[in-house]
């Protein structure tokens, strides 16, 4: 099948940059789930259950545009020539959540520049959006892998899970990996987690969140029919699952606009460089700065890990 080209209106065009979302996207590099070549946004899905290539670029008129090509993965049996109708709405969806195409930020700017702590931080990254993670079971293990170390060393780790029980596939000479899907993991043992430097716990937890997922009695669609609370308790209600965790998932998957990963210790170091601090800010002075922050809480703390970020 030739490639087909989807488009998708972006909400609030004016504060977009594609640019600037592609600087978030290539703050590592041991990032192996997208690519960026020559400006444009690469990465592999599924769709209606069949493997697609996605090439992203900046349409230039308000819209981006989505290049779709079926791509087949010798390990899975899914593989179509022809798009269906659900497939192109998945996609849609997929790309909208992922660099939160749909989202106004005109309030949050207004607020911001009314902030001590961000002032001057929306004219900085003007047309950054929120980059999500629109998979829900990858943002449980990607939150899952990272707590309590480094960026660098989860970003190996979660290279590691991708290369071993993940799919990848070569298109034109370069390689392409699909996460590994939840029935994988669910089916090993943690004894098959350690050797690639998983501790013992985050082997655990990660299998129980794909047995769950497959047992179905955790779910996208039951997430997604939550409010912001019931959400909240439901994920800590997953084994590894504590309050960072459960509102980094919300705020980067559920996109809950409130959602606050108030211990995170990237926030942590963005507010002690911003006021200029002698140490990081302790738990009385966090609440103290983002107690007002309420519907702005998940771009506020977001433009701030920016300032994390070469310039």
């Amino acid at each position: 099948m030739d490639v087909q080209q989807i488009l998708v209106d972006v909400t609030d065009p004016g504060n977009f940059s594609f640019q600037e979302c592609l600087i978030f996207l290539g703050r590592s590099d041991k990032e192996s789930l997208h690519f960026i070549r020559e400006g444009r946004l690469q990465k592999v899905i599924l769709a209606d259950g069949i493997p697609v290539l996605l090439t992203i670029s900046d349409h230039g008129d308000g819209r981006v545009a989505i290049d779709v090509l079926p791509v087949a993965f010798p390990e899975l049996e899914e593989k179509s020539d022809v798009l269906s109708t659900a497939a192109v709405a998945e996609i849609r969806r997929y790309v909208t959540r992922w660099l939160h195409l749909d989202a106004d930020l005109r309030d949050f700017y207004k607020w911001a520049d009314a902030n001590p702590l961000l002032e001057g931080l929306p004219s900085r990254y003007r047309g950054l959006r929120l980059i999500g993670i629109p998979d829900m079971f990858e943002s449980l293990c990607w939150t899952i892998i990272g707590q309590q170390i480094n960026l660098a060393f989860a970003y190996t780790l979660r290279q590691r899970l991708i290369e071993h029980f993940g799919y990848s596939i070569t298109v034109d000479g370069a390689v392409y990996n699909l996460f590994p899907r939840p029935e994988v993991i669910a089916a090993l043992s943690p004894e098959m987690l350690t050797p690639l430097q998983f501790s013992g716990g985050k082997a655990k937890y990660l299998i129980a969140t794909a047995q769950e997922i497959v047992a179905g009695t955790f779910s996208a669609a039951m997430l997604d029919s939550m409010s912001y609370q019931q959400a909240k308790e439901r994920l800590v209600a997953l084994k590894g699952i504590g309050n960072w965790s459960a509102n980094y998932i919300l705020m980067k998957y559920g996109r809950f606009p409130e959602a606050l990963p108030l211990e995170d210790a990237g926030l942590h170091n963005a507010i002690k460089a911003r006021m200029q601090l002698a140490a990081k800010p302790d738990a009385a002075l966090l609440k103290q700065i983002t107690g007002s922050w309420q519907e702005h809480a998940a771009y506020a703390t977001f433009y701030l890990w920016r300032t994390l970020l070469p310039q």
